[in-house]
């Protein structure tokens, strides 16, 4: 049964990264985990989603997922395949032209292995650090106070999933307004030239994917590797 809200403890033996959207563009990933210097012994790797769909090595995500430091929360891509498993009810013209053929393709069974797999992903991540909790979803959080989340996903869930995975409102009001009860949340879904910050909240899809880079956000220090300077647009009163 899915676990919707993840609570990690702190990495005691080495980094933690957090990466934005990867859509089946597995070896460009590894190439910029070699080059961070990741210790997949000593760090772990936490993923906001979106694993699957436009990139060509979508089938390697089963692998990925195997491997004991890597972390993902369902993106509103996993949620494509799994409610087409379930219920048929997706508009399978749209998904395609999103990449999502490669799914599309398989035959049923192997349809559905990918569908389980993706249906385990919890919606929310919680994950400690010496300065207090951090939270990753796939693409915004739907409450103020973050502890209240867990709750929500339970009481509420269908709701709750959809903004965590589809809403892109802070993103488009540019909305400053910062997320209490937790150190920083991180999200992808919504491409960004560079990582940007509105409040806590921290946009790291800087589309690996395409024509951009990975971002790789130490969850620790909430730097960003490549390049060290997050755009901060914090709340502010008016």
């Amino acid at each position: 049964m899915q676990q919707r809200f993840l609570k990690v403890p702190r990495n005691a033996l080495g980094r933690d990264f957090a990466v934005g959207d990867v859509h089946g563009c597995f070896t460009r990933l590894q190439q910029g985990l070699d080059q961070l210097g990741f210790d997949p012994t000593r760090d772990r790797l936490f993923s906001v989603g979106d694993l699957v769909d436009r990139g060509p090595e979508c089938e390697t995500v089963l692998a990925w997922l195997e491997q004991p430091w890597f972390y993902a929360v369902q993106g509103n891509h996993e949620d494509y395949a799994v409610r087409h498993i379930r219920t048929k009810q997706v508009d399978v013209d749209n998904w395609r032209s999103y990449g999502g053929g490669w799914f599309l393709d398989l035959p049923p069974e192997r349809q559905q292995v990918f569908a389980d797999a993706f249906d385990q992903l919890p919606i929310a991540i919680e994950v400690e650090t010496s300065s207090g909790p951090v939270g990753l979803l796939h693409a915004d959080c739907p409450v103020l106070f973050w502890p209240r989340l867990e709750s929500a996903l339970q009481d509420r869930y269908k709701r709750t999933s959809a903004a965590c995975q589809w809403s892109r409102d802070r993103l488009r009001q540019m909305d400053r307004t910062g997320i209490r009860g937790v150190r920083a949340v991180v999200a992808g879904h919504t491409p960004v030239v560079e990582p940007l910050a509105l409040g806590n909240v921290y946009h790291i899809d800087t589309e690996g994917w395409r024509g951009g880079y990975f971002t790789f956000l130490d969850l620790e220090t909430l730097t960003a590797w490549p390049r060290a300077v997050v755009t901060e647009l914090a709340e502010t009163e008016d």
